[in-house]
């Protein structure tokens, strides 16, 4: 861990600049996951959903993981497949609430086909 001042550095300037952003963040993972938990091919518990990490697993009727992954892709959102079954996403400061709510209607259509 040479650089961990470079990674601490990171996460002092977040602290003092933009903790009062991150409340956005956290919204705009929840209504990404309140959109994606209306889907009956998508199992999330939206309890788990309290920062802005979203976790979803997808049902045997989905697409699998990097389906989902490779299909958002080619419509600019980012996710990751955690497994063949689990996607994660994270919203951040570089997106807006409208970006959010788009990237949750363009993962929802994914989803369900």
């Amino acid at each position: 861990m040479r650089q961990s001042g470079i990674l601490s550095a990171a996460g002092l300037y977040a602290l003092d600049h933009n903790l009062e952003r991150l409340r956005d963040d956290h919204a705009n993972a929840r209504a990404i996951a309140t959109t994606l938990a209306a889907s009956k091919r998508v199992i999330l518990d939206l309890a788990t959903v309290q920062t802005n990490i979203v976790v979803f697993h997808l049902t045997p009727e989905a697409p699998d993981g990097p389906a989902v992954v490779a299909r958002a892709k080619e419509r600019s959102v980012l996710v990751y497949a955690f497994g063949p079954r689990t996607v994660r996403l994270v919203t951040h400061l570089d997106v807006s609430a409208a970006q959010c709510a788009t990237a949750a209607g363009i993962l929802r259509s994914v989803v369900d086909g």
